[in-house]
């Protein structure tokens, strides 16, 4: 790959761009449409050279804004080079405004035909115009995924509120049912179409971000990752998704940005129904005797990650750092007892920390 800066104009940028990747176009990796300031011709000219190149894409990100128009041209070189997207794996598509929706929609139109091998693709809609993605963009984008043999790995990102009506983009995983692994929701409202998700018996890995932690009641089967971020963690819920889950639970982060209420309760029922945690993460707690007995029964632990919400005394911060050192599982090799946070209660007590441990970490 060239590793020399490239300047001038773009049909000349493009040009020596080709000409130092050399061969490595065969094997071109990632493709991203981004546009912040270029006119429509220069951010369709280097998709179209890498188009009737010969390479071929794995990966494709498509950010649209009022810039990008793609000429005739460039539909039909799609339609005359099917090997450059045939095996395309990674399609993550971002949806800020109201323009390019429907040359959006022609593209995947075109891909449809050829690309069956997706196994991994994002939506993320920031577009007021809710009427146009729907009857627009939204059958389309329910047609491209019944289409796919191998889906994997799907992400939705609703931070603008889109409508209910929208979610019907849910019901299209139903065909993915035998291979959809993971679910990635963003900002989601609840809707009684995220049912869907229990027909996909290999769904292991569920991440709730900013979303109506209604949702996580929707899950009846069994998940071995689990995500959950919110300013306020709903504790009630989560005990009964925890109970739920149960022994396969493997990996928990729970990432609150207010001190989480009823704390206690919330770590019991980890120590209670999750007992082979091999991940744990958690911000805004306090380091509580509740939190040492729940890590001290964590024999599986290997990745401990803490943010702390509060303080205790001096005198009885520097026991539990103590007793925190001694109980901490054998098997833990990564520890992070700051989660970035430069003032944290255990500074002080750093070297009592490492004295008292025995576990042979990896990571401090």
């Amino acid at each position: 790959m060239a590793s020399k800066m490239l300047m001038g104009d773009m049909p000349e940028l493009m040009e020596n761009i080709l000409k130092h990747l050399n061969k490595e176009i065969y094997s071109l990796h990632s493709c991203a449409l981004v546009n912040r300031h270029w006119t429509t011709p220069l951010i369709t000219l280097p998709f179209k050279l890498f188009l009737e190149s010969g390479a071929i894409l794995y990966e494709f990100d498509l950010y649209n804004s009022e810039f990008l128009r793609f000429e005739l041209e460039i539909f039909h070189s799609l339609e005359q080079n099917v090997q450059f997207y045939s095996i395309l794996q990674h399609l993550s598509l971002n949806i800020i405004s109201n323009f390019g929706i429907e040359d959006i929609a022609k593209l995947l139109r075109v891909l449809v035909k050829n690309t069956t091998k997706i196994s991994a693709l994002r939506l993320e809609f920031h577009s007021k115009y809710v009427s146009k993605l729907i009857h627009t963009l939204l059958p389309v984008l329910i047609h491209f995924i019944k289409s796919q043999e191998q889906l994997r790995k799907f992400i939705l990102n609703d931070r603008d509120g889109c409508p209910t009506e929208f979610y019907s983009i849910i019901s299209a995983l139903e065909s993915q049912k035998d291979t959809l692994q993971e679910v990635t929701l963003d900002g989601c409202v609840f809707s009684a179409k995220f049912e869907v998700l229990n027909n996909c018996k290999n769904l292991e890995t569920l991440r709730i971000l900013d979303c109506d932690m209604e949702l996580l009641k929707i899950l009846d089967h069994n998940i071995s990752t689990l995500e959950i971020s919110h300013h306020q963690i709903d504790v009630p819920i989560t005990l009964q998704i925890l109970e739920k889950f149960g022994i396969l639970l493997q990996r928990l982060k729970i990432e609150a940005r207010l001190v989480i209420r009823k704390e206690s309760l919330l770590l019991e029922a980890i120590k209670s129904f999750c007992p082979n945690i091999i991940y744990l993460y958690i911000t805004n707690i306090g380091f509580s005797t509740k939190l040492l007995e729940l890590i001290g029964n964590l024999q599986k632990l290997q990745f401990l990650s803490l943010g702390y919400a509060y303080h205790t005394p001096k005198d009885e911060e520097r026991i539990r750092v103590m007793q925190f050192a001694k109980i901490l599982p054998s098997t833990l090799q990564y520890l992070d007892i700051a989660l970035g946070i430069p003032d944290t209660l255990l500074d002080s007590f750093i070297d009592i920390l490492l004295d008292h441990c025995n576990t042979p970490l990896k990571n401090c």
